[in-house]
Parts: structure tokens; C-alpha cells; sequence
């Protein structure tokens, strides 16, 4: 298929078969599994995820590409796509119940913090996600504590999940050729929270303070929070946001008022 690729949609096809061979056995999707690919493009992982027996959702964007996949895989009746904007997708009313569905996605760089965000709001009924992301992004989300990768993502997809980097995606493996390496990362939903935020809304809005102010001291990143005492002896206010783990962040936000003071 002849396609031009959409820079408003963030188009980049995966075509290096070794790569695709590698997703498809990383992934091992079974018969009868329930798996939701977002960003098919033109098929190339498509096929391979059909071919194990799984029954198979697909979003895309583009109008397009949607007319060559209806097309391509007319004859399947495991194959579903919706043509919609990934963010706008009601995820949890494609599921069939609890951890029913694998997420597999080409996520396009330009809206992949936002659309890692949108699932994750969906993790109740995920059991694991594989996604191919900008290398640097992967890097957040596996990052530790203390390094100048740890951030908002980091600490808010590892309280969701347990994160782990699987490889390296180089540029001439996608037509045309991003100028950024990629990763492919394997994003598991915690069955519950190691450590269970009281309010999440809460836990959000804390966690996005403290990297706004990341360079001040938590007393003074924290001050729309906890305005007068300190409210947790074994966490240091002179620490800075960087330092912190999920747990930190999680007990700091169940020990704050319900919503900042300022």
C-alpha cells in the first residue's frame, strides 16, 4: 500500500521484519486472548497478532489507513476497528471484564505521555500493555529514584504497574525514519497498589507540584500542600521532589489535606 505519511498523526511504519518477529514472540498473544491494538498502521503487527488466534480490536486514526485494514482483513471476524482518536476511546467498553484485555501499540511520539496517561486510567481492566515509545520516554518510565529521568511519569506509571524495558527499536527499522531511537517497554497493572493512595486525585495533582518545583526543597515545593507543619517525620523537607520513591509520594499524599491549600 502506498501511503504518505501524516506528520500530524505521528506516523512512523515499523516494516524491518526481524523487529516484528521479535514484538510478536515478546508478546505471545494465545488463542482466544483479547488484545487492542492501538495504531496498526498498515498491518504489519496486525497480521502476525491475528495469526495466533486472538480475537483482535484496532484504533486508528487516520481514515485512510482504516479503509486499506477493513479491506485487508474483511474476511476475519476477529478483527474489530474502530477509527476513532485513541484518547477519545472508551478503553474499558472494549474490555470483557478484569484484566481481559492486552494492549500492544506503535504509540505516536507526539502524544504518547498523554495517551500512557489515558490508559492507565483503563488499568482495572488491562492485564499488560506492550508498547514501542521514543527511547528517551522509556527511560522514564523505568527510571529510579535520584536519576534526572525520575519524574511525573515515572512515579505514576510505576504506582500502576511494574515497568520493564525489552529493547531497542533503531530508526531504519520504520519508513520513514524517525530521527529518535525507540524502545519497546512491557507495562504489567498491579493487581492492587504496592502502596494505596488515599485520594488519587490527591496523589496526582502532589506528584505534578513537586516536579514543577523539582530543584527547591520539598518544604518549599510542598508549601501548596502542607502550608504549616511538616507532616511526616521520616521524610526529610530538605530532600528534593527527585529523591523521593513512590512510596514517599504516596505517604506524603495520604497525610496532606484533601485538596492544597493554595
Amino acid at each position: 500500500m502506498e501511503h504518505r505519511a501524516r506528520k500530524r498523526f505521528g506516523q512512523n511504519f515499523l516494516h524491518d521484519t526481524g523487529i516484528i518477529d521479535r514484538l510478536l514472540r515478546t508478546i505471545a498473544a494465545q488463542p482466544g486472548q483479547h488484545l487492542l491494538e492501538i495504531g496498526p498502521g498498515q498491518g504489519a503487527i496486525t497480521a502476525g497478532l491475528l495469526a495466533s488466534g486472538a480475537h483482535l480490536d484496532a484504533i486508528e486514526i487516520d481514515r485512510d489507513l482504516a479503509a486499506h485494514l477493513q479491506s485487508r482483513f474483511a474476511a476475519e471476524p476477529r478483527f474489530h476497528l474502530h477509527t476513532i482518536d485513541a484518547l477519545r476511546c472508551d478503553i474499558s467498553a472494549l474490555a470483557n471484564g478484569p484484566r481481559s484485555l492486552r494492549v500492544i501499540g506503535n504509540l505516536p511520539y507526539n502524544i504518547s505521555t498523554p495517551l500512557i496517561f489515558h490508559l492507565l486510567e483503563h488499568a482495572a481492566v488491562i492485564r499488560d500493555m506492550h508498547v514501542m515509545l521514543q527511547e528517551e520516554v522509556v527511560d522514564r518510565l523505568c527510571a529510579q529514584p535520584g536519576t534526572s529521568d525520575w519524574g511525573r511519569l515515572s512515579v505514576m506509571v510505576q504506582y500502576h504497574c511494574q515497568v520493564e524495558y525489552l529493547f531497542r527499536v533503531p530508526p531504519e527499522s520504520f519508513v520513514p525514519r524517525p530521527k529518535v531511537m525507540s524502545a519497546i517497554a512491557r507495562l504489567v497493572p498491579h493487581d492492587a497498589p504496592p502502596h494505596p493512595a488515599n485520594n488519587m486525585d490527591v496523589l496526582r495533582k502532589l506528584v505534578t507540584q513537586a516536579f514543577t518545583q523539582r530543584r527547591k526543597t520539598l518544604r518549599n515545593a510542598m508549601k501548596p500542600f502542607f502550608a504549616e507543619e511538616w507532616p511526616i517525620d521520616s521524610i526529610d523537607p530538605a530532600r528534593r521532589p527527585e529523591t523521593l520513591s513512590v512510596e514517599e509520594f504516596v505517604m506524603l499524599a495520604n497525610a496532606c489535606p484533601q485538596e492544597p491549600t493554595a
